[in-house]
């Protein structure tokens, strides 16, 4: 009985109830993209880090005095702050580690390079010879460089897959040479396809032993950064922490504070990168939220507005029997109804918005996931029905306790 009124009340309201459900659906369809966004990206994320391989663990300069993740040390990174400190002879250290099954050492540059009539800036990374034993590094063609070779410093090359293509196209390119900083390189090998990590694509990369490019393109003696894998990936905060000692004793450091390095492990990149997609998230839903209210504020007014149009009926229905009780609910059901379409139309429209967001995320080379999770889906049911109950109760009252008397008087 209460129902039916309802419905036919919004029905003779047709446009009003529309525009109503309608200013809620947008903030529930925004609640329901934002969770499938932050669920897309941290997956993208998590297939980022798995581009190193499991059971990595890094090794990177910092500024001392300030955190890894910390503003300052980036603007200090950025406006040339460079730590010198990080050498060669540190990775045998960490190579001691018993958990530590391979690890290499890395510096990065940008030169041009040349083959024939063919002029490009590449990118170049210094690896050790190692990098194939730690990380997802292959060889397609040819082979890696060895050990005696980055030792003898030669000259020789390993050249990312689009490098290849940019140069030579279906070309073999093995046993050819390049020219780098007018120095003659050896291509020795084509890497595997890699793709791109944190939009750095990896295939755009040549990769130099550690040591030639330290001393032949750079004319430097340390490195940028250090990856090793771990023979048991179940003891990375372990071996993180004795990897700490191992660098502090190395670099004379006695205060935590003076750390010119950061020790990171993939589980602790992934809580970390979490915590912030989880931060947004959080707030993004917060701001949506305050919109929900408005609408809330919204449907109280429109009630409000129902109450006064309908004065007559309802001291008609009093006069006849009607309780207030009765009357009560039935302007209560007709908010929650708003709000629940609203609900419902919102999840539908929040679907097709995140998949266009999917879309758009795929059109720019980004491995996206799309997923609806049934967290966001039952939140904005339970938020969209709480609006309508806390908004609706005030004029469903004042609708409950006019007078029938005063109420026929005002037709």
């Amino acid at each position: 009985m209460i129902f039916g009124l309802a419905i036919q009340a919004l029905k003779k309201q047709r446009t009003r109830s529309i525009l109503t459900i309608l200013m809620i659906s947008i903030g529930i369809a925004s609640v329901i993209m934002i969770f499938a966004a932050s669920e897309g990206l941290r997956g993208f994320v998590s297939g980022q880090l798995d581009t190193f391989g499991t059971g990595i663990i890094e090794i990177e300069t910092k500024v001392p005095s300030t955190s890894k993740t910390s503003s300052d040390n980036a603007q200090g990174q950025a406006l040339g702050i460079t730590i010198t400190t990080f050498k060669n002879k540190d990775l045998e250290k960490i190579d001691k580690d018993p958990n530590i099954l391979s690890v290499y050492g890395a510096v990065m540059g940008q030169e041009v390079v040349a083959y024939q009539d063919i002029l490009k800036k590449v990118f170049l990374m210094g690896v050790s010879y190692t990098a194939p034993d730690v990380d997802a590094t292959r060889v397609d063609k040819g082979r890696f460089y060895t050990k005696e070779e980055e030792q003898s410093l030669s000259q020789v090359a390993v050249l990312g897959y689009n490098v290849w293509q940019k140069f030579f196209g279906d070309e073999d390119a093995v046993g050819k040479s390049i020219s780098i900083k007018g120095k003659k390189f050896k291509i020795v090998g084509v890497a595997a396809e890699r793709g791109s990590a944190f939009f750095m694509n990896l295939d755009d990369n040549i990769y130099l032993p550690l040591e030639t490019m330290q001393k032949r393109i750079l004319g430097t003696d340390y490195i940028s950064f250090a990856v090793a894998k771990m023979k048991d990936p179940g003891k990375s905060k372990i071996t993180q922490e004795n990897l700490i000692e191992v660098m502090r004793e190395a670099h004379g450091i006695t205060d935590s504070n003076k750390d010119d390095f950061a020790v990171n492990t993939m589980d602790g990149a992934q809580d970390m990168l979490n915590n912030v997609i989880n931060s947004i998230t959080m707030l993004l839903v917060a701001l949506i939220c305050i919109s929900l209210v408005v609408g809330g504020v919204g449907i109280m007014n429109i009630m409000y507005v129902s109450v006064a149009e309908r004065t007559f009926e309802i001291g008609l229905r009093k006069a006849v029997g009607a309780r207030s009780k009765s009357i009560l609910w039935q302007f209560l059901v007709e908010a929650v109804l708003i709000t629940i379409g609203g609900g419902v139309v919102g999840i539908i429209l929040g679907a097709v918005f995140a998949y266009l967001v999917k879309v758009a995320a795929v059109s720019y080379g980004l491995s996206w996931v799309y997923y609806i999770s049934l967290k966001s889906v039952i939140i904005a049911v339970l938020f969209s029905t709480a609006i309508g109950i806390l908004f609706g109760i005030y004029p469903a009252k004042k609708a409950a306790r006019l007078n029938p008397i005063e109420a026929l008087r005002r037709e």
